[in-house]
């Protein structure tokens, strides 16, 4: 029973470590992984989440900055529409009992 209890936490740390790993890996090493990792005769599911992978767009996942603010498609030059971007700060007092 003991050795079945050891064999499901090491599959559970394991499993965690890769998705850890996976998830905090800089995008360019992880789409040539991902590219490497296609090589191998893998299952549907796996594979096709390694081609999403290794075909992601570089950068903030924007697609070309089409979302981006007004601010940056420009190039950063100041213009009327900097003043409407800027949201002003606003504190509360605290209650006091």
């Amino acid at each position: 029973m003991m050795g079945l209890q050891s064999l499901l936490v090491l599959l559970l740390v394991a499993g965690s470590f890769v998705y850890a790993a996976w998830a905090l890996m800089p995008q360019l090493v992880r789409r040539g992984l991902a590219q490497g990792l296609l090589r191998w005769p893998l299952p549907r599911s796996i594979a096709g989440y390694l081609r999403q992978a290794a075909r992601a767009p570089a950068g903030c996942n924007c697609s070309g900055c089409d979302r981006a603010p007004a601010k940056v498609k420009q190039g950063n030059r100041p213009g009327p529409t900097d003043g409407l971007l800027a949201k002003p700060l606003i504190f509360h007092p605290r209650k006091r009992d």
